[in-house]
């Protein structure tokens, strides 16, 4: 199913107004993702879009700062269906290039109106777009339509990341879906410390995901045997809660499950392949 159109937009601007829910550092744990993976290093147009940032800009400009540690030439275009949601980002830019806040003056930052037809200055195609809290509002069966439409605006090896998160960034999951629109890898990350169950993931779960977390998916049995693991680790608990995850994490792998990247777990991150939680 084609993503739906807003009634008040625009026939290029494909998709609807959110609910604009934002803040500052909200999406740290996507962004220290995205400032490592290949698809930003090896660019050779490190041009990024914030899809959907909602009713302030201060992710993108978060991002860009994030990024351009990795990429000091990065490139971050935020885009909104809400024009009045652009002017304000516009006019935080401003207090910017102003030197008015934290950020880099002369950080490489645009606002501009968009949906998921992901327009970009003079035909560019994007080495990354994170679309974070966008999908939470569409039935799941336009989530097909919406990642097919913006993977098709990337550049050869781009991605795309598609996601949610809580209000404070301390629970995220996401999928990393590449240009010809295949999902490739699933991803959560969770605050360690004062975490009680890992499958609190469930709450924020995309929407491909998140009404799958019943008996018989992949995904309930991957947070059932993730919170299985962890209570079995509770013996490591003195050593702090990365050791405990990384020992929960370990016990996964032993148990069959294609988790990977172990250099991230003492992140509270833990990534498999879409094929381990895909819908039935």
């Amino acid at each position: 199913m084609r993503p739906v159109r807003s009634p008040a937009a625009h026939a290029r601007r494909v998709g609807r107004v959110t609910r604009g829910t934002t803040g500052t550092n909200r999406l740290r744990r996507i962004d220290r993702w995205l400032a490592r993976h290949p698809a930003l290093r090896r660019t050779d147009d490190p041009l990024v879009v914030d899809l959907g940032y909602g009713a302030s800009g201060v992710t993108a400009l978060e991002l860009q700062a994030r990024l351009a540690r990795t990429r000091p030439d990065v490139e971050v275009l935020g885009l909104e269906i809400d024009p009045a949601r652009v002017e304000r980002a516009r006019e935080q830019l401003a207090a910017v290039r102003a030197g008015r806040t934290p950020f880099d003056p002369g950080a490489r930052v645009s606002f501009a109106v968009g949906g998921f037809e992901v327009p970009a200055p003079a035909g560019r195609r994007p080495a990354i777009i994170r679309a974070f809290n966008v999908l939470r509002q569409y039935d799941e069966g336009e989530v097909t339509g919406a990642w097919d439409a913006m993977t098709a605006r990337l550049a050869p090896g781009g991605l795309l990341v598609e996601g949610t998160c809580d209000e404070l960034g301390r629970i995220a999951t996401w999928v990393a879906l590449d240009p010809d629109g295949t999902p490739r890898s699933f991803t959560v990350s969770l605050r360690l410390a004062g975490l009680e169950h890992p499958s609190v993931a469930a709450e924020r779960l995309p929407k491909a995901l998140i009404h799958r977390n019943v008996p018989g998916e992949r995904i309930h049995a991957l947070l059932t045997a993730l919170d299985a693991e962890w209570e079995r680790a509770a013996a490591l608990s003195p050593f702090g809660p990365v050791e405990r995850w990384r020992g929960a994490l370990d016990a996964l792998v032993r148990a069959g499950w294609p988790v990977g990247a172990r250099s991230r777990w003492r992140l509270g991150e833990l990534t498999v392949p879409w094929s381990a939680v895909a819908p039935g």
